[in-house]
């Protein structure tokens, strides 16, 4: 045989071993442990949440998955760390809306891209949002709140838990259903607008429902209404403002695992598998339950529709509200 058939031959022969080499160790994923990123400080609601998540997706993964808290920038800093790790699967981020819709619509530029930075894995719950009363304010739903806004302009503001969050997302676009307007006092964190709405620092706030349950079952603050298509199940009494007669106003705040973009189709369909046997768990849907998020499992391509139907709103919205970052 001449020396360039040999060549060649050697040569397909190399490229024919090549791809099943590659495709088996995608059918071996995982190998090692898998580093979940949350871009929030531990002990907050995102944080525990993630942590169930990462102990039942190791199970059924049968590879550990370590958390790795990166705060920083209202997720910016979490996100943009797993937007440029390796797309092998080992390492994820499980993160809200505010990743991906709500910064995009007020940062100019972003270490990432909400929808080509990134592969989704699945949406995992899902909050409402709620406004809150003071209890000594004489407004019990919102028909009273829009008649005694008008009627005393300049008078009434309301909290939030920070600037360009998805609680000032949903008070602008709740005033704006009402037609009326409010100062936006914004707090670094949902704890200190709540002390201040306890003490009567601020008459409304608006906060997760995850949030407000416990301080409304103690009698401390007013709900008004939740701002979700539907009510919550954590909170049935309370209306929705749809019921309350401002049909615009529907939006709640979500929890997504993703990945970065470019995985092994193999790879990504043994994560979505396991995030699905994740979400069946009983367990796992009773603890979600208990910190405020009700169970809500979609699929990648959901999150995708769901990012691609927020994000252009949520940018009306800042633009209409002039809702800058800091």
């Amino acid at each position: 045989m001449k020396p360039v058939h040999t060549f060649k031959l050697a040569c397909l022969a190399a490229c024919c071993l090549a791809v099943p080499a590659g495709s088996a160790l995608a059918q071996a994923y995982p190998t090692h442990p898998i580093q979940m990123v949350i871009p929030f400080p531990p002990g907050g609601a995102t944080d525990v949440i993630g942590r169930l998540l990462a102990k039942k997706l190791g199970d059924h993964l049968g590879q550990t998955v370590v958390i790795d808290n990166r705060p920083g920038a209202g997720t910016i800093v979490g996100a943009g760390l797993v937007a440029k790790a390796a797309p092998d699967g080992y390492t994820l981020l499980v993160s809200s809306g505010t990743t991906f819709t709500v910064n995009p619509a007020i940062h100019p530029k972003l270490p990432y891209d909400p929808l080509k930075s990134f592969e989704p894995i699945g949406l995992t719950g899902r909050t409402g949002l709620i406004l809150l009363a003071n209890r000594d304010v004489p407004v019990n739903n919102l028909k009273q709140l829009a008649a005694a806004v008008k009627a005393s302009p300049g008078k009434f503001s309301y909290g939030s838990f920070g600037t360009g969050t998805t609680a000032q997302f949903a008070g602008e676009m709740l005033l704006n259903d009402l037609g009326i307007k409010m100062l936006h006092v914004p707090y670094r964190g949902s704890s200190p607008a709540m002390t201040d709405l306890i003490g009567g620092q601020i008459p409304f706030s608006v906060d997760t429902v995850s949030a407000a349950v416990p301080q409304i079952r103690a009698g401390k603050v007013k709900a008004i209404a939740v701002t979700t298509a539907k009510r919550s199940s954590l909170l049935p009494d309370v209306p929705t403002v749809a019921e309350s007669g401002y049909p615009g106003t529907d939006m709640d705040t979500w929890l997504a695992v993703v990945a970065p973009r470019g995985l092994a189709p193999e790879v990504k369909a043994k994560l979505e598998k396991a995030l699905a046997a994740t979400m069946a768990d009983p367990d796992t849907r009773k603890k979600l339950l208990d910190n405020g998020f009700e169970p809500s499992y979609g699929t990648g391509a959901e999150v995708t529709a769901l990012i691609t139907k927020e994000l252009p709103r949520m940018r009306a919205i800042a633009q209409r509200a002039n809702i800058t970052a800091d």
